[in-house]
């Protein structure tokens, strides 16, 4: 394997070395990778005065779009050139199966970013809008236009299960709409969005239009939230952390973009129990669980739940643990030892509320080291079980039967979370009709879709606002009307 052999950070189109240092590990086999340079605060400040500096000069936000657009193809441009070295150190940094390092987070990531360049293209930015008839003879108004205009500076905070994706999908849209951005990876995985320094520095960014910044704690994070020149904050992660960022915002009254924690239930008619072992390897293939769109709950006819656990335990015990190197493993390590002990508390939790262990549970044989955890099937008792509320961000999976439909939209609706879900059912028309009642920010019916036209995100506590899509890109952007007329002589 060659990873990528960046250590600094960038700051404003320099590269920054810090007295402290984030040691990176391997969640595979618990070694060494690489010392990244941690961000001084000082220098975090830097970060965001710099692009201060640059938004107010209007360096990038001045620039036509397709001006903008063209750099930006550049900027992706290096990072297909360095494809083979990407993969191998979101492998190395994350535990992650090859293929969804190299197809989902940088082949995927790179398509939706190209196609999210085109789309913020074809959308109109300022358009006239229609004018009272009584200010129009009157002569007090001759034109009134809506513009979008870019919010300003603008946090990018990354979780570690999508290091690349996740930072495309905020950095392409907020760069395209004309802000400036500072992206703060997470600290379990900092290697992997170091290139985009390297990317604006080949694309010819600005100084101050991008920084990458990075730390252990969470010192510079809080400053990043909070500093009055900051105007946003996007960030993807836990509902706990989300909770954080809303009060540090608050009194900047900062805009916020917030993909949050999930529950997601799978909800399959009485027609569709064929596909169950399929849904159910879709939980944790590639990603050990670890998304927060994994749909976790999985609901079933009461009359047919022993059939699906059995289906269920039966594709989990097919599954193969292994090293994410290992072309036959379909399923890695969890990202630390601390997240492996959260996937074993919750497992307890559920037993001692009444749940049985149908598949997993615990750590496998033969993987002395790193953070592997089986591949679990959870029969829940009910919706009330700890492991049925929570999110446990890994390879947990707990069946829910339903008495009917209604049941069934009742058990997937009672939740603090509302991502995403998923209905299957032969009927098309009734499980659309499910689908509507589903209390979530996305529902896939019978299939899924994932591209720069989707938009994602939350109801209730799953988050704030939307990601990809239209929507996507109007979270980067100010509304402004402007009403015009002729001075009176």
């Amino acid at each position: 394997m060659s990873i990528l052999t960046e250590r600094r950070t960038y700051v404003a189109g320099q590269w920054v070395t810090g007295d402290q240092v984030i040691a990176v590990e391997n969640p595979a086999d618990e070694t060494h990778v690489a010392d990244v340079s941690a961000t001084p605060v000082a220098e975090v400040e830097r970060a965001i005065l710099a692009a201060r500096s640059a938004f107010d000069d209007g360096v990038w936000a001045q620039r036509t779009p397709r001006d903008r657009a063209q750099v930006l193809h550049t900027l992706i441009d290096h990072l297909e050139a360095n494809h083979e070295t990407l993969v191998d150190t979101l492998v190395a940094e994350a535990g992650q199966p090859a293929r969804f390092a190299d197809e989902t987070q940088c082949r995927t990531g790179i398509s939706i970013a190209r196609q999210t360049i085109d789309l913020y293209l074809s959308m109109r930015h300022e358009e006239a809008t229609p004018v009272p008839v009584d200010d129009l003879t009157r002569g007090r108004v001759a034109l009134s236009i809506l513009r979008h205009e870019p919010v300003g500076v603008v946090t990018a905070i990354t979780p570690y299960n999508a290091a690349l994706i996740m930072a495309l999908q905020k950095l392409i849209p907020a760069l395209m709409a004309g802000n400036s951005v500072i992206l703060r990876p997470s600290p379990l995985t900092p290697l992997s969005s170091l290139i985009f320094g390297h990317a604006a520095d080949a694309a010819g960014l600005p100084p101050g239009v991008l920084s990458v910044v990075a730390e252990e704690g969470t010192e510079g994070a809080q400053l990043l939230t909070t500093h009055p020149a900051v105007d946003m904050v996007s960030f993807t992660g836990s509902t706990v952390a989300g909770r954080n960022i809303i009060a540090q915002a608050a009194p900047t009254v900062k805009r916020l973009s917030l993909e949050l924690g999930g529950k997601s239930a799978q909800i399959y008619l009485p027609d569709a129990l064929a596909r169950v072992g399929i849904g159910a390897m879709g939980v944790v293939a590639r990603t050990a669980g670890q998304a927060c769109v994994a749909a976790t709950r999985m609901l079933v006819p009461e009359e047919h739940k022993e059939e699906v656990l059995e289906r269920v335990a039966a594709a989990y015990n097919s599954i193969k643990v292994g090293s994410p190197t290992d072309p036959s493993a379909l399923m890695g390590p969890v990202i630390s030892a601390a997240q492996r002990s959260k996937c074993e508390r919750f497992v307890q939790l559920a037993e001692e509320q009444g749940a049985k262990v149908r598949a997993g549970g615990k750590r496998p044989e033969g993987l002395d080291r790193g953070y592997y955890f089986e591949p679990t099937v959870l029969d829940l008792p009910n919706n009330s079980n700890p492991a049925a509320q929570e999110e446990i961000f890994g390879p947990v999976l707990g069946v829910i039967g339903y008495r009917d439909v209604d049941d069934a939209v009742r058990i997937a609706n009672d939740s603090v979370y509302g991502l995403s879900g998923q209905v299957y059912g032969a009927d098309t028309a009734t499980a659309v009709a499910v689908a509507r009642r589903i209390r979530a920010g996305a529902v896939n019916v019978n299939t899924t879709v994932f591209s720069a036209l989707a938009p994602s995100g939350g109801y209730k506590q799953s988050g704030l606002g939307r990601e990809r899509g239209p929507e996507g890109i109007r979270e980067f952007q100010e509304v402004k009307h402007m009403s015009i007329g002729e001075l009176a002589q």
